[in-house]
């Protein structure tokens, strides 16, 4: 009987550690949750994503310049309505705060409005949708958001604070993991078609094609370095301003808890035309729940 009973002890423990073998770590968010991938339904993705972009260089003159800075923060409500998981709906809101006239970048956390220096507000809000328009390609899809302008003027006293001007805009999203699980390559295209009267922004009837190429590892579930190159070219539909700029940077991700991660990117304009040639630093928060 005790022989038995050893025998069913050492299959049971043999059996026990083979199924946990087998079984697949659990991904963090920030290794599944990629922009390519969609929610379930019940699902709620919030990221809070900050801007901060200063210059005293640009393609406009020679030298160096009064130094400017821009500060963007949005907010982006994403949930998922559909019970295949192909469809989400959400909601995008921008806040702006700019300071020129060689201010000190972080001015731009005063708010203080001063004439000539200074703007800040609410400057846009946009309705969105996220699909899978191939259902055999699941880590590709496409984000439509159309862009309701808030500012009564682009520039007031010198000062520019955002464009006025509806935006169409889609963004192309995929992913590849490698087999290896520890490398992840991650590219999108952004395109922006700006209209509105003419005389009301530089950037009307105008079209933006952005492409980004990312590269993330994974030391480990929690924790990701990555580096990227994007481009930006601005093509003339009727407004006589064209426009393109190249930047590289790095960042990183870290997985705080099962619902929360932070992420800080640093991004430089090496090239340009027509545009400024500053730097960008950035934070942001993500929950999904």
């Amino acid at each position: 009987m005790k022989k038995i009973i050893t025998l069913i002890t050492i299959v049971s423990f043999t059996f026990l550690g083979f199924s946990q073998e087998d079984q697949e770590p659990e991904k963090s968010v920030i290794q599944e949750y990629t922009p390519s991938k969609l929610l379930n339904k019940g699902q709620w993705d919030i990221k809070w994503f900050n801007n901060l972009y200063t210059q005293t260089e640009s393609t406009f003159s020679d030298g160096e310049e009064p130094r400017q800075t821009f500060f963007t923060s949005t907010l982006d409500i994403f949930t998922g309505v559909s019970e295949s998981s192909s469809f989400n709906v959400g909601l995008l809101l921008e806040f702006r705060s700019n300071v020129i006239n060689d201010r000190n970048a972080l001015d731009v956390f005063s708010f203080d409005g001063e004439r000539g220096t200074a703007r800040s507000g609410f400057t846009s809000f946009a309705p969105a949708v996220k699909f899978n328009p191939i259902k055999s390609v699941s880590n590709f899809t496409i984000q439509t958001a159309f862009h309701i302008p808030l500012v009564d003027n682009e520039t007031e006293d010198g000062v520019f604070l955002d464009q006025k001007g509806f935006i169409f805009q889609n963004r192309f999203f995929y992913d590849y993991t490698f087999p290896s699980g520890d490398w992840q390559i991650f590219t999108e295209l952004n395109t922006e078609y700006n209209f509105g009267k003419k005389e009301d922004s530089f950037a009307n009837n105008s079209l933006s094609l952005t492409p980004g190429v990312f590269l993330s590892y994974f030391p480990s579930q929690k924790f990701t370095i990555l580096a990227l190159v994007q481009h930006q070219q601005r093509i003339d539909t009727g407004n006589d301003f064209e426009q393109d700029f190249t930047a590289v940077g790095g960042g990183a991700k870290y997985q705080l808890s099962k619902v929360l991660n932070i992420e800080t990117l640093y991004t430089n304009f090496v090239r340009g035309n027509n545009t400024g040639l500053g730097q960008t630093f950035n934070i942001g928060l993500r929950a999904l729940f």
